[in-house]
């Protein structure tokens, strides 16, 4: 019988996969680093403000101009002030005529930014497969290392991000901000109030396993793929002659199936998606925000999924496996 640390080295190793697609998607990972991606010479003809007034001063800089430079600030973590020298520097290599804005206009102006992570896919006819998913983000506090060795002397505070993504490319679809007290169903109806496009499957963890959330995807005729807890019950609805609830079927199946089978057939493991871009998503950006008050966090979680999602439209691996554990 194998031991703990055998079984865990085993799990760890998993299944091997081999990248089909190597030299497109090297030359994906080198261009996410090129200015060229991230600036857009458009934006010089945009670059300051011509809308309404304003009541008080009066916006100097464009919207596209602000996003412009919280999009560099987060591709390349950088500080508000090492932003305004980082620009300043560009536009001047550049030969754009045009004033680079203060450190503290870019803080002030970018949680009033209207920053829309739409893919651009409007009008397609195939219906969407979401898959979602939340993950915490530290705000502030103390590092692992303090509390592990000494406790905390301060309490750590995360903000939960909430995801909702397109199965088939990987790219995010929505997005929401919470506090760490927010439950997961809760935040269903906003993720599917953001896509615009039609959604034919919905697929989520024993978390989102709510009355609400089934009740929400039936009245928008979109089918789920959640699994009930293993005690579940089918409803009296169902059990006297009425008709089933699509909860009661999932139920019908897995006894019939067995768990393990329900999964393959309804093809739930391909929720592992949502899991993928949450890890790249910390390892791009790490697991800490920089941003204090919880708008401006919204803002800097939807600017980093817009990052994400163009580095998706670059290229990413087309990966099989090879072989398996054992």
């Amino acid at each position: 019988m194998r031991n703990k640390k055998s079984t865990r080295k085993a799990a760890a190793q998993g299944s091997r996969y081999k990248v089909k697609n190597w030299s497109e998607y090297n030359e994906a990972l080198k261009k996410r680093g090129s200015l060229e991606i991230w600036i857009d010479e458009k934006v010089e003809e945009q670059w300051y403000y011509h809308g309404p007034s304003q009541r008080g001063g009066q916006f100097e800089y464009s919207d596209k101009c602000i996003e412009m430079a919280c999009t560099v600030k987060e591709v390349y973590r950088l500080g508000y002030r090492q932003t305004e020298g980082f620009l300043g520097s560009l536009i001047s290599k550049m030969g754009w005529e045009v004033q680079v804005p203060c450190y503290t206009q870019i803080n002030r102006r970018r949680k009033k930014l209207n920053i829309s992570i739409a893919t651009g896919r409007k009008g397609q006819k195939e219906k969407l497969y979401i898959v979602v998913d939340s993950t915490g983000s530290k705000v502030y506090g103390e590092g692992e290392w303090k509390v592990r060795q000494h406790g905390w002397s301060q309490h750590r505070t995360w903000r939960k991000i909430h995801l909702a993504i397109d199965e088939s490319t990987g790219e995010i679809e929505s997005c929401q901000t919470t506090t760490n007290s927010i439950a997961d169903e809760d935040m269903v109806e906003p993720l599917l109030k953001d896509i615009r496009e039609n959604i034919d499957k919905f697929a989520g963890d024993g978390a989102y396993d709510k009355k609400k959330v089934h009740d929400n995807l039936e009245r928008r005729k979109i089918k789920a793929i959640i699994p009930p807890r293993k005690n579940a019950r089918i409803g009296k609805h169902g059990n006297c002659g009425g008709k089933a609830k699509p909860r009661d079927k999932i139920i019908r199946q897995i006894r019939k199936l067995g768990r393990k089978g329900w999964k393959k057939k309804s093809d739930y493991h391909r929720r592992s998606i949502a899991e993928s871009t949450m890890f790249r998503y910390k390892n791009t950006f790490g697991g800490k925000m920089v941003s204090r008050s919880i708008q401006q966090q919204e803002i800097e979680v939807r600017i980093k999924c817009k990052i994400l999602n163009r580095m998706v439209k670059l290229g990413m691996p087309d990966a099989y496996p090879i072989s398996k554990a054992a």
